[in-house]
């Protein structure tokens, strides 16, 4: 009789705990989904960003999606080179597309050499959009100062405008109250959040990352999904147009 009810007790125990995991769980995964919905009246503009992660893409078929821009990975640290940066820059410009890059910026690479492989890259290729600098803590090494990678970044941004070519810096919130807030505030902000509106300093972003699980005809799984920040940018079009920030090649 004593064990029939100490195996009934262990079962409700059980039975409980479960159950508050499962609330718990649902709370967590539920209010860290990796996308917030935004109101296409106020945000109409939709960019995407993608790298030879997401294969082959149809362009045309992007385009077509209402897709208005794309960030093409292009490089990162010192010497690596996305496999279809090439490819992708030329079909997305033949679609209609426009057109920026990006480059993964590496804690423990210094900031010239990283200029130098970004620049080498790109060429004298046109650009529509100013170049990304993608700044986050995820996939660097830990052991380096905030001042240390912030000298870094300064170097490397300090040398894409020595060659005529202005920079925007993607990061996440951390990222931006680590790294960039006071220390390049004049440089554009690309921020990755999950919330709306995406930062506290409402007019500071340029773009905002707010979906990591996007679907867009021609592309096979999910994609990062972006918007222009019209409120504060205004047109986007004039903004491509005569926006001192557009990365432009030297003639």
């Amino acid at each position: 009789m004593h064990i029939r009810a100490r195996s009934a007790a262990i079962i409700i125990i059980a039975l409980t705990a479960a159950a508050i995991a499962m609330v718990v769980g649902r709370r967590v995964f539920v209010t860290r989904e990796p996308e917030v919905g935004i109101d296409r009246t106020v945000f109409p503009i939709r960019g995407i960003d993608i790298s030879a992660h997401n294969g082959t893409v149809d362009f045309s078929r992007v385009l077509a999606d209402s897709i208005d821009f794309v960030y093409i990975k292009a490089t990162e640290g010192a010497t690596w080179r996305d496999a279809l940066f090439e490819h992708n820059y030329r079909a997305a410009r033949d679609a209609g597309l426009a057109v920026g890059i990006y480059h993964f910026f590496r804690f423990d690479v210094p900031g010239w050499r990283q200029s130098v492989n970004i620049l080498g890259a790109i060429g004298n290729r046109h650009l529509d959009l100013p170049i990304a600098i993608d700044v986050e803590e995820w996939g660097n090494p830990a052991e380096f100062t905030t001042a240390e990678i912030i000298a870094d970044l300064r170097s490397l941004v300090e040398m894409l405008r020595q060659n005529g070519r202005e920079p925007i810096i993607y990061t996440n919130k951390n990222g931006y109250y680590r790294f960039v807030r006071g220390h390049f505030d004049d440089v554009a902000l690309w921020i990755c959040s999950f919330t709306s509106p995406p930062l506290a300093e409402r007019y500071r972003w340029t773009i905002w990352q707010h979906s990591h699980v996007g679907c867009v005809e021609g592309i096979r799984g999910d994609v990062d999904l972006c918007t222009f920040n019209t409120p504060a940018c205004g047109d986007y079009t004039a903004w491509l147009l005569q926006n001192p920030a557009i990365s432009r090649p030297i003639r």
